[in-house]
């Protein structure tokens, strides 16, 4: 029996997952989402660990990663997506892929109702790529994070242990 060996695109992608996860807020601003081509990204790995991954364009609308053909109708709005995602009852990690600026001021609202959403509906909304006057005016609630992968440390030996 053989074991697949996982190839690098695939651990960054889940490696980005696994960080989208950890985050302590709700609403993520992720640097490099877009050139990174998340979406392609974790598609596969979406599709094999049964994770509930959406993600909007304005092109497009709201999808689904696991089914790549299916989406919510008509949700090419992002006022129509953000009242979806306040909706649903489920977890989900939503990918929001160049939100259009100005944000009107009921989309504001949802945005900052979802980032402080209750623990018992954890949802977490990632903005790929954010334009830096989006990230200003939500930046006492948002948490931001790269999909560059931090430099491994090299172990130090310290008072006789080794230490990262």
């Amino acid at each position: 029996m053989s074991t697949p060996i996982p190839t690098p695109t695939q651990t960054a992608g889940a490696d980005i997952l696994e960080r989208i996860l950890a985050a302590r807020g709700n609403l993520i601003a992720l640097e490099g989402g877009e050139e990174a081509n998340l979406g392609e990204l974790l598609r596969p790995l979406v599709r094999r660990s049964g994770q509930a991954v959406y993600l909007w364009n304005p092109e497009g609308g709201l999808g689904n990663l696991r089914e790549e053909h299916t989406g919510l109708p008509s949700s090419q709005r992002l006022s129509i997506a953000l009242r979806y995602m306040q909706q649903s009852n489920h977890f989900g990690v939503y990918l929001l892929q160049r939100v259009p600026l100005p944000l009107s001021m009921g989309d504001a609202t949802v945005l900052r109702q979802l980032a402080r959403a209750t623990p018992g509906h954890v949802r977490k909304v990632v903005l790929l790529d954010p334009p830096p006057a989006l990230v200003a005016s939500f930046n006492d609630v948002l948490t931001r994070l790269s999909c560059q992968s931090k430099p491994a440390q090299r172990p130090r030996l310290r008072d006789g242990r080794w230490v990262i």
